[in-house]
């Protein structure tokens, strides 16, 4: 997102709890075990061990509001919600018989974001909801004004920009009611409605829009900012924090190791990174609407030192190359809609391999169409300039370290150009920083291990004589070889131990077959998760282990 309240709520819960040394606990290296079976064990962190000032909304378990009635739909569920992530969309603004629009947005988004290469790798640690409640009034209010709906949803003014909710007592009872199959933890009660547009907030709640080119895009980002507890890429922000931000050049670059080898001198050796060479001289969110009177324009200043520049914006209410003129200098930039955006909001790149001359510079918005005159509107806009590719690195794949400008024009420091979602809200990716962030995140507040069944099978023994068996299987959460579609990046390792003893021969079984007489002792499973998108696992959260007594033969015999 780019505005400045787009993400603020979001944003200053997740760095007041890193300022104040919160910390969300990660599951046990080794659970013990003194019943024969898991069923009642908790394999995850208890929320009451979260962060309340990440997670504000663990406080109160008991709200001051009755719930609405709820209507809860599963759609996309990998496991337990007792070990997995809980997201749940509720309905606001949609009327009675709008049920199953919800619905199909809901699922839409679910699919879309859970499908695709963003959270395609860790959707099974992850679990969809859909919550039906209808509203009074359809749609979301604007001028500062909410309709009569559950949450209260609205605009504050008609910019497609933040949507705020009027009614987060409501919301609190709505999720609290549906116990851990609500994961707040992780922030993420979503409110649809029915304005097609570009929206959302981040907070207590993630508020998104159902608008079809933007909903997924801005869902994708604001889940950034709550799972991974990260801040902005983008130029022009506040707060630049978490595995995608670096601000001191004379320490250790924190994503060292996924530095590409550019950064490698001919022995092979990591050289110290160097700083892509860039500039921002101009940047502003004008929010202004568009007239054909009068052009809306903006002077900067280059030292034409730079070899190439971009000029980035944002625009809502045109969807015609014939509503507006975008210039630079005087010359038409050749500026045309993104196919089928409609009055939606989108950015928009323009770039030049050419140099800025050192001195003053004007970009210009003029609107041509008079008919847009209260619809057209300019979002944003800046200008930043580039050394050449040996000094700046503009090939996507590249890792290094990337000048990020904030609202002071002070610089931080990113992994990539312009690789992810967290700088380019219209990129569906995240980069290989923030995904390595997204497991190490979520394997926070899930176990590797969902369960451990014990039981007893009749068998026959080598001399053709019936003979009792005791089982033991451990049930992991479906990744690397337990997908429905196997990925060739990932692995289990699996290792079993009966009183302390390894039992080679049960290596990356999940079951193990025991005489029924031997069977009395106690045993110990570790799981190791391998994955080419983790490199660094400091707190062993790719690691679970359980140990399990069993205390009795097979009844039978």
């Amino acid at each position: 997102m780019d505005g400045r309240t787009m993400c603020m709520a979001i944003i200053l819960a997740v760095a007041f709890a890193s300022l104040q040394g919160c910390y969300c606990a990660g599951p046990q290296s080794v659970l013990q075990v003194q019943e024969q079976s898991l069923a009642s064990l908790e394999l995850r962190p208890s929320l009451s061990e979260k962060c309340e000032a990440v997670y504000p909304l663990l406080k109160d378990r008991n709200p001051v509001v009755s719930s609405p009635p709820l209507e809860v739909h599963p759609l996309v569920v990998s496991g337990p919600s007792s070990n997995r992530v809980d997201l749940v969309f509720f309905s606001d603004g949609y009327l009675p018989a709008e049920r199953d629009k919800f619905l199909e947005d809901a699922a839409r988004l679910a699919g879309d974001i859970s499908a695709n290469q963003t959270f395609a790798t860790v959707r099974p640690l992850l679990n969809f909801w859909a919550a039906f409640s209808p509203s009074k009034e359809s749609g979301i209010g604007v001028g500062g004004q909410p309709k009569d709906t559950r949450f209260g949803l609205y605009r504050d003014g008609t910019e497609l920009r933040a949507v705020y909710y009027d009614k987060p007592e409501v919301a609190k009872a709505a999720c609290s009611s549906l116990g851990e199959q609500c994961d707040y933890p992780i922030l993420l009660v979503l409110h649809l409605r029915n304005d097609p547009y570009y929206g959302g907030l981040g907070g207590d709640y993630t508020v998104i829009t159902s608008s079809l080119a933007n909903g997924p895009l801005v869902l994708r980002h604001e889940l950034g900012h709550s799972i991974i507890q990260v801040g902005e890429e983008y130029d022009g922000g506040f707060a630049y924090f978490g595995v995608n931000a670096y601000h001191d050049l004379s320490k250790p670059v924190p994503w060292e190791h996924w530095l590409s080898a550019s950064h490698e001198n001919e022995e092979g050796h990591r050289s110290a990174p160097r700083v892509e060479r860039s500039v921002m001289p101009m940047q502003q969110y004008p929010w202004t609407l568009l007239n054909s009177s009068s052009p809306w324009s903006v002077t900067f200043t280059s030292s034409g030192t730079y070899a190439r520049h971009l000029v980035r914006f944002s625009l809502s209410g045109l969807p015609e190359a014939s509503d507006l003129r975008v210039e630079l200098d005087g010359k038409d930039l050749g500026w045309a809609p993104r196919k089928d955006i409609g009055l939606d909001r989108w950015h928009y790149d323009i770039h030049s391999d050419e140099s800025l001359k050192p001195g003053e510079h004007e970009v210009k918005f003029t609107l041509l169409n008079a008919k847009r005159t209260g619809v057209a509107q300019l979002c944003s806009i800046e200008v930043l300039e580039f050394g050449k590719e040996e000094e700046f690195i503009s090939t996507p794949g590249n890792y290094g370290v990337y000048p990020t400008f904030s609202e002071k024009n002070e610089t931080s420091y990113r992994p990539t150009n312009e690789d992810c979602l967290m700088r380019i809200v219209t990129s569906p990716n995240f980069c290989k920083v923030c995904i390595e962030g997204l497991w190490l995140s979520l394997l926070k507040r899930v176990s590797l291990i969902d369960d451990v069944k014990e039981g007893c099978e009749q068998g026959i023994s080598s001399d053709g004589s019936a003979v009792w068996v005791k089982t033991i299987d451990v049930q992991l959460v479906p990744l690397a070889q337990f997908r429905e579609a196997r990925v060739s990046h990932e692995s289990y390792t699996i290792k079993w131990w009966k009183d302390r003893k390894l039992l080679e021969e049960f290596a990356d079984k999940t079951r193990v077959e025991i005489p029924a007489s031997d069977a009395p002792g106690i045993y110990s499973i570790g799981v190791t998760l391998t994955t080419d998108e983790v490199r660094v696992d400091k707190d062993k959260l790719l690691s679970a282990g359980v140990k399990y007594h069993v205390t009795s033969t097979c009844s039978s015999e």
